[in-house]
């Protein structure tokens, strides 16, 4: 999202909307996404790290969550004025691949449907 600002601060600051990059600047809000993104990558290990997902979902995490720093810690010195718009184009990417895999743990780590409705006992 602060990506993004960054790529249209100049539409903000015309439609005067203060949004990050107009007020404090481009490079305070890149240290911003830099910070944010750490503590997603931290965040994102924590369902592994109780129990609630499986290690498809962790691999899966690293992954995505090595991706989105590499992004961060360029957008720190961008190659071009198009890079902050590769930054937000990749946090679509990789919100959508998070949930997949998370999605994905789930059914790789639960049993296949046809096994428990096969071993169905009815009460009574």
């Amino acid at each position: 999202f602060w990506a993004l600002a960054i790529f249209r601060r100049a539409d903000y600051a015309r439609a005067d909307i203060p949004m990050l990059p107009v007020v404090y600047g481009v490079n305070y809000t890149r240290w911003h996404v830099l910070l944010y993104t750490v503590l997603l990558c931290v965040v994102t290990v924590l369902p592994w790290l109780t129990g609630m997902s499986g290690l498809f979902y962790l691999g899966g995490a690293l992954v995505l969550g090595g991706g989105f720093l590499y992004y961060a810690i360029r957008l720190m010195n961008p190659p071009d004025e198009l890079f902050a718009m590769k930054v937000f184009n990749y946090s679509i990417v990789y919100l959508m691949a998070l949930f997949a895999f998370l999605l994905g743990d789930h059914y790789i780590a639960s049993e296949p449907p046809i096994r428990a409705l096969l071993e169905f006992q009815p009460v009574g």
